[in-house]
């Protein structure tokens, strides 16, 4: 059995890249060990043992990313929190939303990683009354 430890992304900009992520799910860098532009990655950290791990690589993204990060909101709806994230400079992929309010929207971080945001919980729990006979 194995535990994740770290969930890297190779970017061009480790700095840019930790700074936007912390923005994004509330992460922080890990105090005995904090970000600095010139460092040669950068890290965020979960309170759990789990970062986010950002390697600078020579080559731009090209292609779609083969894992991604599906979030779910905490203290927004689905629609707050793109708003949100498209306001800190995420980009629009595709909108997944239907009109009965399930669906996801696919975003992007400043250097074109994907990232899904789906409803939250209590959006969720919404939808099955609703939806119970």
């Amino acid at each position: 059995m194995l535990s994740i430890r770290s969930i890297t992304v190779d970017c061009a900009d480790p700095y840019r890249q930790a700074l936007f992520w912390s923005d994004v799910t509330g992460w922080r860098e890990d105090p005995d060990d904090p970000n600095h532009p010139d460092d040669p990655a950068g890290r965020i950290v979960d309170g759990n043992g789990i970062s986010l791990l950002f390697i600078p690589v020579p080559a731009g993204k090209t292609v779609k990313n083969r894992v991604h990060l599906d979030l779910m909101p905490t203290q927004r709806s689905r629609d707050e929190e793109v708003a949100r994230l498209l306001g800190i400079g995420a980009l629009l992929v595709e909108d997944h939303r239907q009109a009965d309010g399930s669906g996801w929207v696919v975003l992007a971080d400043p250097e074109g990683n994907e990232f899904c945001i789906e409803r939250s919980a209590r959006e969720r729990s919404a939808a099955a009354v609703v939806a119970a006979p």
